[in-house]
């Protein structure tokens, strides 16, 4: 039996809603398990649903793609995010990053392009279509005003877990890796990401990959 990646898909386009789940449901590995239209039924499926990928629309009437993401991720939600929008602008690509995203992707996209990107992000990938790198690179290279995390307020575990992260590794490979399970993977992420302040799983590999490189 195919192990199947679980998928949430948010849009306000009922059209374009209903063609990215055709697409993705031809699919054997991935199975679409909720729909939202809008920002605030869109934080409450997710977490009830806790899907290991969310696509994510930017520009929703009401709530927008940022603040949905925000509130995603302020209540705990771990599973991969990705943008996917018209918009190319420098602005929205650091600020959903930013904000906790895990890839931004553009509407027009080549279909079988996207099914690849978005399998990359449920793997664990970090997903940006090729003219928004640029954009991207250049906001990391600005000195964070973070304050500095600090790498010994993790547990053994939660430390473990974060250099997988940083390998790219997805929960459920986390899972198999260490011998436990997928749901327990979840909590150590969520609270790793508290006590580091950090917005996501793409965030913390870059900074622990920053750390080690600064030793």
């Amino acid at each position: 039996m195919v192990d199947k990646h679980t998928v949430m898909l948010v849009d306000d386009h009922p059209l374009l809603l209903k063609g990215l789940k055709q697409l993705l449901e031809f699919e054997d590995d991935i199975e679409v398990v909720a729909e939202a239209n809008n920002g605030a039924s869109a934080v409450k499926e997710a977490v009830e649903h806790d899907p290991d990928l969310i696509v994510l629309d930017l520009n929703m009437q009401g709530m927008d793609g940022i603040q949905t993401l925000k509130s995603m991720r302020k209540e705990g939600v771990t599973s991969r995010i990705v943008m996917l929008t018209v918009s190319d602008a420098d602005e929205d690509v650091v600020e959903a990053i930013s904000a906790g995203a895990d890839g931004y992707l553009l509407k027009d996209m080549d279909p079988e392009e996207l099914l690849d990107q978005l399998r990359r992000a449920i793997h664990g990938k970090m997903v940006l279509s090729e003219t928004l790198t640029e954009v991207l690179a250049t906001a990391i290279r600005k000195p964070a005003s973070r304050q500095q995390a600090d790498l010994n307020n993790l547990t053994n575990r939660e430390y473990e877990i974060l250099t997988l992260i940083a390998k790219g590794m997805s929960n459920k490979v986390i899972a198999r890796e260490l011998g436990i399970s997928d749901g327990t993977v979840k909590v150590h992420v969520k609270h790793l990401l508290k006590k580091l302040g950090l917005r996501s799983r793409v965030e913390a590999a870059v900074w622990i990959v920053s750390q080690q490189g600064a030793k």
